[in-house]
């Protein structure tokens, strides 16, 4: 049985996804397959299990010596299992920029490709077997095409994710305004999150000259829910970081509908990183960044220290 797993601190696009994978594996290909996850899903993607009655896949903390696996909407071995270098990965369908680090025991299928969701990219390469999906994984892949778009207003959205959604959308009877208004209202409530399950809950580990960052990103319709707690998110970082090998934590809080990102600035490091990257003024524990929608295009490519 193959498993199908994408990222830690699983998305819509990270849940959603192997779900496709799995369903095109075993239900087309003839090839048995499962779809897994490295962690607790996102609100919005538990919202999205609910909403098509898609059941959760199990969740795993590491994969086995030998274990037959595909990787989806990520490449990163910091993302992945600790032991993913000693399973035997057979695909790779991503959709971000090549991090290296994977060992593999033999060619594989990779497929990466500049689209804005791995779903746009599965779409493409299930092409008339389309037909044969079922309602409820169809509307997976467009949930995530959403999701990962921020309804269109991601710099990462191509006119083939829009195309791609639109058609979706119309074959499923779904208004895509209103689909993606409950999307985010799901993405926005965090009420029940403590402060590290919100700096850990969308976020990536990345090296900057030398520094081992955490950058988090928070997409809501609502950005006064998440920076009234501000002070406590702050005050959480140090033990996050400590935790998890980084030495800051970056939280960017994204207003999908105002289009910008405010960044919190615990200290002189994440105040310099703001300067040098952004070309900002800082003169407070925040900082709004115009037009700022994208960790993938938009912060890490700009990151200095």
């Amino acid at each position: 049985m193959i498993k199908v797993f994408g990222h830690k601190s699983p998305d819509t696009d990270s849940t959603g996804s192997p779900i496709i994978w799995a369903w095109y594996l075993t239900e087309v290909k003839g090839t048995p397959a499962k779809p897994v996850l490295l962690g607790e899903p996102n609100t919005e993607a538990a919202f999205v299990l609910k909403r098509w009655n898609l059941d959760k896949p199990e969740i795993v903390a590491d994969v086995a010596p030998g274990e037959t696996c595909v990787v989806v909407d990520t490449n990163n071995p910091a993302e992945l299992p600790a032991s993913i270098n000693e399973a035997n990965v057979v695909q790779i369908i991503d959709h971000h920029l090549l991090a290296g680090g994977l060992k593999t025991k033999g060619p594989i299928d990779i497929t990466i490709r500049p689209l804005a969701c791995t779903a746009t990219i599965m779409h493409d390469m299930i092409g008339a077997d389309m037909d044969k999906m079922p309602e409820p994984v169809k509307c997976a892949m467009l949930s995530c095409i959403l999701s990962d778009t921020l309804e269109f207003r991601s710099p990462t959205t191509t006119d083939h994710d829009r195309a791609v959604a639109e058609k979706l959308a119309g074959e499923l009877g779904i208004s895509i305004p209103d689909y993606a208004e409950e999307l985010f209202a799901a993405k926005s409530d965090v009420s029940a999150f403590s402060e590290a399950d919100l700096l850990r809950m969308d976020s990536k580990e990345y090296e900057v000259a030398g520094k081992q960052l955490r950058v988090s990103v928070l997409e809501t319709t609502s950005p006064k829910a998440v920076l009234d707690r501000k002070d406590a998110l702050m005050a959480a970082m140090p033990g996050v970081a400590a935790e998890d090998g980084a030495e800051q934590v970056l939280l960017f809080v994204v207003d999908i509908i105002r289009e910008e990102a405010t960044l919190l600035v615990p200290n002189d490091l994440v105040k310099r990183i703001a300067e040098a990257s952004f070309g900002a003024t800082v003169s407070g524990d925040t900082v709004v960044l115009p037009g700022i929608m994208s960790r993938k295009k938009q912060i890490i490519p700009a990151l200095k220290v």
